[in-house]
């Protein structure tokens, strides 16, 4: 995965936690355990009923065995659009097998 990461070196990438924080930046560095160092990082939190809250960081430190999903972005799909509303994801349920 590390030589995978120096392709996108100097890019915005959008980082998934294995806590479901979503977390936004230029990756400016990484190491063979995917550790991610990330530059202006922000942290979109998404709350019921209301439009995403942005959380600046600035550089920030992800431990590799915390990173769920790396991938890249566009920066304007992810401006702050007050008339943006997110409602809640519906529960996954387990079907019964037959």
């Amino acid at each position: 995965m590390a030589s995978t990461l120096a392709e996108w070196r100097n890019k915005n990438i959008c980082v998934v936690t294995s806590d479901g924080r979503i977390i936004l930046g230029e990756l400016v560095g990484h190491d063979q355990v995917q550790n991610l160092i990330l530059k202006d990082a922000q942290e979109r939190v998404y709350t019921d009923n209301s439009p995403p809250e942005t959380v600046e960081l600035g550089l920030y430190v992800i431990r590799g065995d915390n990173v769920c999903m790396i991938a890249d972005y566009n920066a304007k799909l992810w401006d702050n659009d007050s008339s943006s509303i997110v409602g809640p994801l519906p529960p996954i349920q387990q079907q019964e097998k037959i």
